[in-house]
């Protein structure tokens, strides 16, 4: 199967491109996604190799801050079975996960960030979902072109 392509909200009080750059082995987990939508693509759909770029909202500016890549691909959050955890749902257990999650791997630090306001007047990026007014999902798909021409504006910057 080719690779794919993701873009990863994370908010930088939670995880930015540098805690994952200076993180053991620079990975981290990506655990807390309580959507649906982006659990299926974590659970069935990412795979090691993914690209992924790595987009910083409720910051000033959102955007993509840098490149990742799956390292480990989907499974249980343990995190959603553990009592008193911010991300505890007593629905999941360990028979029958609820929650998923991945690892990512750093790839690459942008020199700026490549604004959500770029992002929107870029040629080529206009179905690209982040630039979809009321687009939430934390976890979304990209397709190789978007991830082409993101990852040439976060580079000649």
């Amino acid at each position: 199967m080719s690779a794919r392509y993701w873009l990863m909200k994370s908010e930088p009080s939670e995880a930015s491109i540098d805690d994952l750059a200076k993180a053991p082995r620079q990975t981290l987990p990506w655990t807390g996604v309580r959507n649906y939508q982006a659990r299926n693509f974590m659970r069935d759909d990412m795979q090691v190799g993914d690209g992924v770029l790595f987009y910083a909202s409720n910051a000033d500016p959102s955007g993509v801050t840098g490149l990742a890549e799956i390292v480990r691909a989907g499974y249980p959050d343990a995190y959603s079975w553990k009592k008193g955890h911010k991300y505890f749902d007593e629905t999941s257990t360990k028979a029958k996960p609820v929650w998923y999650m991945v690892d990512i791997g750093f790839v690459a630090r942008f020199s700026a960030i490549v604004s959500l306001d770029t992002l929107k007047r870029t040629k080529g990026l206009e179905s690209m979902m982040v630039t979809q007014k009321g687009s939430r999902l934390s976890v979304q798909p990209v397709t190789k072109h978007e991830f082409a021409i993101v990852s040439k504006l976060g580079t000649k910057r």
